[in-house]
């Protein structure tokens, strides 16, 4: 969304090419446990959907958009989703209002955790030290699932292994991405081509915006990209998020309830210690006590009545 669009801007675009030198980071490990790994119908393709962004902080709509993508996708589609995958940008971003990606990455990760059964956070791009283009993000999603993974299996009635399908990565990303990609100039040639040439996109329409028109400026790949009406309007963003914790509103009901408790924990996103404060009450009238799972917490971080402890690892 408009917060969170960054990328194949011209003048950091990588080599004509697209060089992948898969850069390792100590810890790092491609997260795997959600991926469905073999076809349910082999005559589909396997889709595997990143969205890339700031995620400062995440929201329901980021979530929202791969439960949107999934449902055009059992619309008399070709593809079958295999999973789904949220991409933070590093720190090198330097963009106002950016938290360290320590914090936004832990955030994402509880958000999919406590609200998804599917999508999962790949790290290596907010664990890399430089500003990371798109292309180079798909390139190495490609690179782990269809390189390291081997792709998607293919069974018979018995259950065994007769071959292997690609996953077909996409970029997931909104409206406000496409409109920047059909403005001339804006991006550079090679990445538009590698991104939506090689991957493509699937593209959640917003309101304000005239995607057709966008559309138009892309002709070359218009096969690649994929529209996805949405039928109840929502714009929500990480930005109105940001000014709303500033002033110390409530974000309840925004963005998930296990996010607002890291949210304040650490402080984040808040001018001083009463908006801060102001944020911990929330909209349930508890002054004080953060959510758990929607229960308030009392003031040793416990859930209250009689149910366990219920927070998210990082």
């Amino acid at each position: 969304m408009t917060d969170d669009d960054r990328s194949g801007l011209a003048g950091t675009s990588p080599e004509k090419d697209i060089p992948f030198d898969k850069p390792t980071y100590e810890g790092y490990s491609f997260p795997t446990i959600r991926l469905r790994q073999t076809l349910v119908d082999p005559t589909k393709i396997p889709l595997c959907l990143v969205a890339c962004g700031s995620f400062s902080p995440i929201t329901h709509l980021h979530l929202r958009i791969f439960e949107m993508a999934s449902d055009f996708c059992k619309l008399d589609t070709e593809f079958e989703i295999m999973g789904g995958y949220l991409s933070a940008v590093s720190d090198a971003y330097k963009k106002q209002g950016l938290a360290p990606a320590k914090h936004r990455i832990h955030m994402c990760q509880v958000a999919c955790e406590q609200t998804s059964s599917w999508l999962q956070v790949d790290t290596w791009e907010a664990l890399s030290p430089e500003y990371l283009p798109t292309a180079k993000v798909l390139d190495h999603f490609d690179y782990q699932l269809n390189t390291v993974c081997g792709g998607a299996k293919i069974v018979d009635a018995a259950g065994n292994e007769v071959g292997r399908k690609p996953y077909r990565i996409v970029l997931l990303a909104g409206s406000d991405l496409i409109m920047t990609m059909s403005e001339p100039g804006l991006w550079a040639p090679e990445d538009l081509n590698h991104i939506l040439g090689k991957y493509g996109a699937f593209i959640v329409e917003r309101a304000g915006t005239d995607i057709d028109a966008a559309l138009a400026h892309l002709q070359k790949w218009r096969d690649n990209i994929y529209v996805i009406r949405q039928l109840i309007q929502n714009d929500v963003s990480s930005t109105k998020i940001r000014n709303f914790l500033k002033q110390g509103m409530s974000v309840l009901y925004l963005i998930p309830a296990s996010v607002i408790n890291y949210i304040v924990e650490n402080g984040l996103y808040t001018d001083d210690y009463n908006a801060q404060q102001k944020l911990a009450a929330g909209s349930n009238g508890v002054s004080g006590k953060l959510l758990t799972n929607g229960k308030p917490e009392d003031s040793k971080g416990r859930s209250g009545g009689n149910d366990a402890d219920s927070g998210v690892e990082a």
